[in-house]
């Protein structure tokens, strides 16, 4: 499992003209891929870190701030491009895999009482976003 994390002081996702999902931050957005063999374990790890990192000003986490949670899913995170010039994907989990891991990293947030907004799995989607820094890392499971 890979998270790109990105600190924001906003972040929205829409779906066909549709905002599905927003959070005004200072906050984080989450781009989540799963790939083959993810499971429990890998939701249980990349759900704390997201939670626990200090990744907010003054080194704080989202779990300590009180802050919200944009996440999106991003099958492209398994993309690999070392031969050729088109990517291919075969390192992505399938979308019936790949789905209720994301819904798990999501209820795992939640569980832990931090806002999670969400887009639509699946979905074509526009993500808007304000990094703040800019702050970006990579957090794998």
């Amino acid at each position: 499992m890979r998270a790109v994390v990105q600190r924001v002081t906003r972040a929205s996702v829409t779906v066909a003209g549709e905002v599905v999902g927003r959070i005004d931050g200072p906050g984080l957005a989450v781009l989540l891929g799963v790939t083959h063999g993810d499971g429990p374990a890998q939701v249980e790890t990349v759900s704390r870190k997201i939670a626990e990192l200090r990744l907010l000003e003054g080194e704080v986490s989202v779990q300590d701030a009180g802050a919200p949670v944009l996440v999106v899913s991003q099958f492209t995170l398994y993309g690999d491009t070392r031969k050729g010039r088109r990517p291919t994907w075969n390192a992505a989990a399938p979308g019936p895999v790949a789905e209720p891991l994301v819904d798990a990293v999501v209820a795992a947030l939640r569980g832990r009482g931090i806002e999670v907004a969400t887009g639509v799995f699946g979905a074509d989607m526009a993500v808007e976003l304000v990094n703040d820094g800019p702050f970006t890392v990579l957090v794998e499971a």
